[in-house]
């Protein structure tokens, strides 16, 4: 029996796009829900689970990296930014709210939909039930490799689909350092310097989840020219 399509929200407050988006991918497998702005998507996020978020940055009211923000909360769905504002401040102001990837306008529907596939790809498959876990201890959280799960004390921390494949990558590589080039491979982008400080700042956002004090990190380490290391008790 054949998984079932990923479901998908759109929210852009242009209804020609919202269409446009829709229609396109509904022909390469996905369902689509559509919303048109923040508070339209709330109310829908309130009765339904999506399997990803793609959502436009400049919207009448709360934009999109607000909404972002807000729903990183409590949330980890994964989320794309479509936004009209090309430069590297703004494309990291998005991912430093919980975006896991960026997409500027103008951009080719094919793109959107292969950068749509690698955040799904990213996404941790779900453990048998009666697997054993392995447990990360991190000082005050514990990470259990098998279900993909950070905890502080009996408290599930959510954390991104960028997040999880982070947390995957170095867990495979305990204790040895990681490259920001290998990190920006296994991720799937596209290589450059801008991509390596968009590594940089998934960082700084894990950091906080995991350290006692994210600014002198203890388990999520800096190794000088090499790259970073996750170093548990």
């Amino acid at each position: 029996m054949s998984d079932p399509a990923p479901h998908l929200l759109i929210v852009d407050d242009d209804e020609r796009i919202r269409e446009l988006l829709r229609k396109f991918l509904m022909r390469h497998g996905f369902l689509v829900s559509a919303a048109r702005d923040a508070a339209h998507a709330r109310r829908v996020l309130v009765g339904l689970e999506f399997d990803l978020i793609v959502m436009d940055v400049m919207m009448p009211g709360e934009d999109g990296v607000s909404l972002t923000r807000d729903l990183r909360t409590d949330l980890a769905t994964p989320i794309l930014l479509l936004t009209a504002k090309g430069e590297t401040g703004d494309r990291i102001s998005g991912l430093e709210a919980g975006a896991d990837d960026y997409l500027a306008k103008p951009f080719e529907p094919r793109e959107l939909l292969l950068r749509i596939n690698a955040i799904l790809r990213r996404m941790p498959d779900p453990e048998p039930e009666a697997t054993l876990p392995k447990i990360l201890n991190l000082g005050a959280a514990r990470y259990d490799i098998e279900r993909s799960e950070l905890l502080r004390g009996d408290e599930l921390i959510r954390l991104t689909a960028t997040e999880t494949q982070l947390m995957r990558i170095f867990t495979d590589n305990l204790r040895q350092p990681v490259s920001r080039a290998k990190l920006v491979e296994d991720l799937g982008r596209d290589k450059g310097q801008a991509q390596e400080r968009a590594v940089d700042v998934q960082i700084t956002r894990l950091r906080r989840k995991i350290e006692t004090d994210p600014k002198q990190p203890r388990y999520l380490q800096t190794v000088r020219g090499e790259g970073y290391m996750l170093s548990p008790d």
